[in-house]
């Protein structure tokens, strides 16, 4: 099967993937202990309000429902475009003390690094034998990143990223893995790579493959945009920090773009700026920004950046009180980290021996 054919690109599949993860949510509910998820974030800055309300909150409640949750520090991935790898050790034990702090717990998730689990990079040999140049180069996801990089050539790694997630899914056996619809051209290759290895070298075990095709569970929250309107990203320095003080916050609400009608309503299609702070005040409060927008009528852009960052601040106040004791504390999250990454390489070494027993490369 090509990429070309097994790449999620329809609106059917899309519907499929929705369905699918519907499904899904009900077999949770039933018995999480079944499942194993694999997520992560690359420490290239810090995490924001975006990937809280996009994805850390959602890990926070699949690993309380019971769900074994391996949560990657993508070290490895940090150069995939980039030189150098920066202020990695802060960015590390901040990505960790903000997984911390939102109610992640070391009892029920594990968190590792790419350096530190060598049978998982491994992996990579194998893996890229089943795959070609010619599908790597067509991966959606790919091109994006390499477009990112303002002309920049293409690395080997940023190439064979895809191949390299694939392995952070597989190694763990992750059968579930959290994503946004953007998401699924990776997803669907890992799927692609477990049926390969199964075809072409076989099994360790004769009546179970070596890996099982991981489903992708749909992030339900919505596109949550940057200040100015613009993809919230950390390089376009449009993002509220969650490691960010009440005052810092209110400063940057200040300069979020609104726009000069001052009735305020709900319309993202055709006010993009002012829908995303409605929709960021209805997040924090847990209704529906239709509301969030009837009840604030005319109050005009200023009053709209008035209820925010009141919102934001009071919502945020207890993850950041827990953050700042987390930081006062090093020796804490790097007992964390290290216990990750024991239990990481324990499952990665006894997975590359059932790979190594498929291929028949025991000696």
């Amino acid at each position: 099967m090509s990429l070309d054919q097994a790449t999620p690109d329809s609106d059917a599949s899309l519907a499929r993937s929705t369905e699918r993860s519907l499904e899904l949510e009900a077999q949770i509910a039933k018995d999480p202990a079944r499942f194993r998820i694999l997520t992560g974030d690359r420490p290239t800055g810090h995490l924001h309000i975006g990937h809280y309300f996009g994805s850390l909150q959602n890990r926070v409640r699949l690993a309380e429902l019971g769900i074994d949750t391996m949560i990657l520090i993508a070290d490895y991935q940090v150069i995939t475009d980039r030189d150098g790898v920066g202020p990695i050790r802060e960015r590390v034990f901040s990505l960790l003390a903000d997984y911390l702090a939102v109610g992640l717990d070391p009892a029920s998730a594990t968190f590792f690094t790419h350096s530190a689990i060598p049978a998982l990079n491994q992996l990579m040999l194998p893996f890229l034998s089943l795959v070609t140049d010619a599908e790597l180069r067509r991966n959606p996801t790919v091109k994006t990143e390499l477009d990112d990089t303002g002309g920049r050539p293409m690395s080997g790694l940023l190439l064979t990223y895809p191949v390299h997630q694939a392995a952070d899914i597989l190694f763990c056996k992750a059968n579930l893995v959290p994503v946004g619809k953007d998401q699924l051209p990776h997803l669907e290759q890992a799927r692609v790579i477990a049926r390969r290895f199964d075809e072409r070298y076989g099994r360790a075990d004769k009546d179970h493959p070596v890996f099982p095709e991981p489903d992708a569970l749909l992030s339900a929250s919505g596109t949550i945009l940057g200040l100015d309107g613009q993809k919230m990203s950390k390089s376009k320095g449009n993002t509220i920090e969650l490691r960010m003080s009440a005052d810092e916050t209110a400063k940057l609400i200040k300069r979020a773009v609104t726009d000069s009608d001052r009735h305020i309503t709900f319309d993202p299609e055709n006010r993009p700026e002012v829908s995303n702070l409605v929709n960021l005040v209805a997040l924090t409060q847990k209704r529906r920004p239709e509301e969030v927008a009837d009840e604030l009528g005319d109050a005009g852009g200023g009053g709209l950046k008035k209820v925010l960052t009141e919102a934001l601040n009071e919502y945020f106040a207890p993850i950041r009180a827990r953050r700042a004791e987390l930081e006062a504390d090093p020796g804490f999250l790097r007992s964390v980290l290290s216990d990750g990454n024991e239990r990481a390489n324990a499952i990665a070494d006894q997975t590359l021996t059932e790979v190594r027993t498929a291929m028949q490369m025991t000696y």
